[in-house]
């Protein structure tokens, strides 16, 4: 069943968009009226009553609705292997133990792998919380320290001198640190891991063809049309609901759960998984499909992400696909230019967290991504957090700038622009404090 939505509330955020790309809707007047699915009514009309009817029949629909129209489906995982490869008991001047782990993804040392990072505090009793989420230039950039190897993947050309020829050089070291605060977050008791995203797929439409999804495809997948334009971005014999590359990231960040539940150090039912932009959407994804991360954190995610796709402000689903077609499914591309017809909206997808706590957080500046949509995607989950017995955000209007707010939904929106800054850290680790560390 539907309801009819169309909020036109003025918020206080900049409306500088000189650094959004051009063409793009960010006028609330030209918001068109939008329909969105209740969550809390199945398919057929029934009404959830119940947290029995929520765990057994709607939760597996809203994920196969996301299966078959977004994202796609994730194939059955392979047991990955893992390898130690340093271990540094003195880093950070001594304060944390540093250890490298490769994950051979498909069990198999000659298949595609992933190069884990991980930061343990050396002061904190064992086992310690965890955030984990991958990162965009390698791990070494992450941090300074010299005893990070350098990313051995494909890494995307940049405008500076860090990558040459698509690899990593020394002079990438720890060009991110300021996204990560790995100081800050050991300084606070929890360990910090990652990894590169590309480790798992290049972030290119052919990608596909020298990574995990061309060797691991669905079983059973929806055969392509006869006479089917071979998809950009996908096997030239993909069909429409097979997984894109938020799949496979995703997919990569479980295999990465797999590996802490066997490192003693870790305490492996408080991980918290988060991501930046793509990242977000990939760390909102695997939240999704896997409910061990006990946190789910999207900082700045956006359309595919945390933002509601049927408001059409700053990027919409016709772009994301134009520009990055192999992020996604065939199937949503039925969708570019067409959003009222989607049977979703990211809201039922934050609703997939629940009952775990869930963090949406947004920058005054990074319009592309529409701060309110993503407010309005974590404000309209809520009634699933009730229905569990749980507080969601418990306001009812867009807060200020740099005043957060929430419950076991988080939200805040900074000053600032598209990037993961100190300011954001600094909240997810109180959000973490306040549902990890529960007297």
């Amino acid at each position: 069943m539907w309801r009819l939505i169309c909020i036109l509330f003025v918020v206080g955020i900049s409306t500088d968009i000189e650094a959004q790309p051009a063409g793009a809707n960010y006028d609330e007047a030209k918001v068109p009226a939008y329909l969105l699915h209740d969550p809390l009514i199945m398919a057929d009309g029934t009404l959830v009553k119940t947290v029995k009817q929520w765990d057994k029949e709607r939760r597996p629909e809203i994920l196969k609705l996301f299966e078959t129209h977004e994202y796609g489906r994730t194939p059955d995982p392979i047991k990955p292997k893992f390898e130690q490869i340093s271990e540094n008991k003195k880093a950070l001047g001594g304060k944390a133990t540093r250890r490298e782990v490769t994950v051979f993804l498909t069990g198999k040392e000659d298949g595609p792998a992933m190069d884990l990072l991980i930061f343990v505090p050396n002061s904190a009793p064992k086992p310690v919380p965890a955030f984990l989420g991958l990162n965009f230039a390698g791990n070494h950039a992450v941090h300074s320290d010299p005893g990070i190897a350098l990313a051995r993947c494909w890494l995307r050309e940049t405008r500076d001198v860090s990558v040459t020829n698509n690899r990593a050089t020394d002079l990438g070291r720890g060009k991110e640190a300021s996204r990560w605060q790995v100081e800050k977050v050991i300084e606070r008791g929890y360990a910090l891991v990652t990894a590169c995203y590309c480790d798992i797929e290049p972030d290119h439409a052919d990608g596909h063809k020298t990574s995990l999804r061309s060797m691991l495809r669905p079983k059973k997948s929806t055969k392509p049309a006869k006479n089917a334009v071979p998809p950009k971005g996908a096997p030239a014999d993909a069909g429409p609901d097979e997984w894109g590359a938020i799949g496979a990231w995703a997919y990569g960040l479980s295999r990465a759960m797999d590996y802490l539940e066997k490192e003693d150090d870790i305490d492996e039912k408080h991980v918290a998984v988060l991501g930046h932009s793509r990242l977000g959407k990939t760390s909102l994804w695997a939240g999704a499909q896997d409910e061990r991360f006990a946190i789910v954190i999207s900082n700045d995610s956006g359309e595919g992400g945390a933002a509601l796709s049927k408001r059409r402000v700053g990027e919409t689903v016709e772009r994301i696909n134009t520009s990055f077609p192999h992020w996604f499914c065939i199937n949503f591309k039925k969708y570019n230019d067409n959003e009222q017809a989607l049977p979703l909206d990211q809201h039922m997808l934050i609703a997939l967290m629940a009952p775990r706590p869930v963090y949406v957080a947004s920058a005054e500046k990074d319009l592309w991504a529409d701060p309110k949509g993503e407010f309005l995607a974590a404000k309209h989950a809520e009634p699933v957090y009730r229905l569990l017995g749980l507080e969601g955000l418990g306001v009812d209007q867009m807060p200020g700038l740099n005043q957060p707010v929430g419950k076991t939904i988080g939200y805040h929106i900074r000053t600032g622009e598209h990037d993961v800054t100190e300011y954001d850290w600094a909240r997810y680790l109180d959000f973490a404090d306040r549902h990890f560390k529960k007297k």
